[in-house]
């Protein structure tokens, strides 16, 4: 597999990000690189290679996105260490002197549920227009695509049109399945579904739905083996297909398309995205214990982690930066 040999996928709550809140709505440009929809299993932790500096960094977009990651970046070591030292004071729930797998997860999905929520409050005021702590479908529609809908001369002949049309019934397909009430208007809660739909029971079915329709370039309604390869990576100039395509092709045929006839279904896709009893912050928590854990007991002490800093500044475990900033009551 790419990547380290690592089969790990990006989180769905970075991969399938799939309503911009961007007015107006710009159309994503085809990868030249691997894109990731889903966090798919880890093979066993004993099969894996060492760790190295670009799957630190995998590890780190995977939970934060390529923006969050450069905070890292803006640190010295010495500074990141110290820094570290204090989240590790805080992910010790119990004050034992160790981290657990446990306390890892829970950290790891604290920090994850705020970002979802931090999110949605940086753009709830762009949409909220008459300010009574509610979103009505009219409101998001006139500040996502109010501009396109009033000038549609401007947009007759630009790609743009194309990417507007199909964006707008799409958005308000996936307003109205957020909206559990149905009266078009979204409480916080139902505009954080409508934002991060793989994130809510409710919408997985949308989740799905929306993947099929991106990668189903031909409009059958299945995606097959090319399309499938394609969501992910693109020729240059004809070049040759990189090994880890090709091992994602024997990933389509072995285990992708379950009833063998060439092609998924919204079964066979919703199995592949959506993986059942699959918990990425337990996986992840599990790896960071794993490559530290220097005398195997299953735990790490802080002493452990700061020596494996390169790894745990590149996790949303560690997102010092503004964990030390926010207050984490709110959490």
């Amino acid at each position: 597999m790419a990547r380290g040999g690592r089969g790990r996928r990006l989180g769905l709550a970075l991969g399938l990000l799939l309503a911009l809140v961007l007015a107006p709505r710009v159309l994503r440009a085809k990868p030249t690189v691997r894109k990731e929809r889903v966090v798919r299993p880890d093979s066993e932790l004993g099969e894996r290679p060492p760790e190295d500096n670009q799957s630190f960094q995998y590890d780190h977009e995977a939970f934060l996105g390529k923006e969050d990651s450069k905070t890292f970046d803006q640190l010295t070591p010495d500074e990141s260490k110290e820094r570290l030292g204090k989240i590790v004071d805080r992910i010790d729930n119990d004050g034992d002197g160790f981290v657990t797998t446990e306390e890892l997860k829970t950290w790891i999905k604290r920090v994850q549920k705020r970002y979802i929520f931090d999110n949605v409050a940086k753009v709830w005021k762009d949409y909220d227009r008459d300010k009574d702590d509610k979103i009505s479908w009219e409101e998001y529609k006139q500040a996502t695509y109010g501009y396109y809908l009033g000038n549609p001369a401007e947009f007759h002949d630009s790609s743009d049109h194309h990417t507007f049309k199909k964006m707008l019934p799409r958005d308000e397909r996936r307003f109205k399945a957020a909206d559990l009430n149905g009266d078009l208007t979204a409480t916080r809660e139902e505009f954080t579904a409508f934002l991060h739909p793989e994130e809510f029971e409710h919408m997985k079915e949308i989740v799905v739905l929306e993947t099929l329709e991106d990668i189903d370039k031909n409009g059958d309604g299945f995606v097959d083996q090319d399309e499938y390869i394609a969501d992910m990576f693109s020729h240059e100039e004809n070049g040759p297909e990189p090994d880890w395509v090709l091992s994602e092709r024997e990933q389509f045929n072995e285990f992708r398309d379950l009833n063998k006839d060439g092609k998924l279904d919204k079964d066979e896709i919703r199995h592949w995205i959506l993986p059942q009893d699959y918990d990425h912050a337990q996986a992840e928590a599990r790896h960071l214990v794993y490559e530290s854990d220097k005398n195997k007991d299953e735990k790490l002490t802080k002493e452990e982690i700061l020596e494996n800093w390169n790894m745990f500044v590149g996790s949303q475990a560690t997102n010092y930066g503004e964990d030390l900033t926010k207050n984490h009551d709110e959490l």
